[in-house]
């Protein structure tokens, strides 16, 4: 079996090529990324291939998958910030990007694609946990974004039957996710603050929740779906139903961290959802054998991941 990871040069995409590095029955691991957020690496493996791409263009996504039997797509412009300075090219690359890969699949003919959505898309609806019934409430053009991702995916496989699978994302971190970007997600920014002795800032009063996510099972979770070919019509939350207020988490690090942490609070981001967590049953009951690491346990090892690393 061959597949294509599109956004493997990112942090996610990266972990996920490592993941399937683990899997003998993967014949060759394709990479189509256009690196303007990813980071290029080098791999001994030779079922590596890299492809340097750009989503929006039609041609180079038919050509990258020419012989590949499995897609998962998870490259896109990230960041409700980003969208919300320039909503055009989150919808370009997230939206005719998603388009491209989905025609590129149905005229290759590929077995399956996994896609990957966003918990944004539940936006301004208050109902917690956030179970995939809920009504969409996208408050920010990235949400928007992947709402477009996630109905694309499902479309093909209702209007053309190709298998697919659209997750979406709660707030995923871990190793080899960076801190080095205006659009950086919270927990490499707080970690990067810590390691250069500075205060950490917090948008808001820090009681706003996330059900942050290892990254380490969020690639399992992908890569048991590809190989196993899960399919389902509509979206599938992937994360496990924790809810951790920033100050929460704050406080696990004050335990990992030998030097006092200031917190700098300042004005709430437009387009920031309030609370965010996933039900997981739905999950659960297509992957089952899925195991979440604790979240201080999580925290300790990217903590200790970025400390080591330069």
């Amino acid at each position: 079996m061959s597949v294509a990871i599109t956004g493997g040069a990112g942090f996610i995409g990266a972990n996920l090529v490592e993941r399937f590095m683990e899997e003998t029955e993967v014949s060759e691991i394709r990479i189509f990324d256009d690196f303007s957020t990813g980071i290029r690496r080098e791999y001994v493996d030779p079922r590596v291939k890299v492809i340097e791409g750009d989503l929006r263009n039609q041609d180079e996504v038919l050509s990258a998958f020419a012989g590949v039997h499995r897609v998962v797509h998870l490259g896109a412009l990230p960041s409700v910030p980003r969208s919300i300075k320039d909503p055009r090219s989150s919808l370009d690359v997230n939206v005719i990007g998603t388009l491209n890969v989905l025609e590129a699949a149905r005229v290759h003919g590929l077995e399956h694609v996994v896609s990957a959505s966003s918990s944004s898309v539940y936006g301004a609806n208050p109902t917690l946990p956030k179970s995939e019934g809920l009504v969409p409430q996208p408050v920010s053009p990235y949400a928007v974004s992947k709402l477009a991702t996630e109905s694309l995916t499902n479309s093909y496989l209702h209007s053309y039957g190709l298998p697919t699978l659209a997750f979406r994302f709660f707030n995923v971190f871990g190793p080899l996710q960076r801190a080095d970007h205006a659009y950086a997600a919270v927990v490499p920014l707080f970690i990067e603050a810590l390691k250069q002795g500075k205060p950490l800032t917090v948008y808001g009063d820090g009681e706003q929740s996330r059900d942050f996510t290892s990254v380490h099972v969020v690639v399992d979770a992908l890569a048991k779906a590809s190989l196993r070919k899960v399919t389902y019509p509509s979206p599938v939350n992937l994360a496990f139903g924790t809810r951790t207020t920033l100050n929460e988490a704050i406080e696990i690090l004050r335990k990992i961290h030998p030097a006092p942490i200031g917190v700098d609070y300042t004005e709430p981001r437009p387009g920031d959802v309030r609370h965010s967590q996933a039900s997981s049953s739905l999950l659960q009951s297509l992957i089952h054998d899925l195991r979440a690491p604790a979240l201080p346990d999580a925290l300790r090892e990217v903590y200790d991941w970025y400390f080591q690393s330069v």
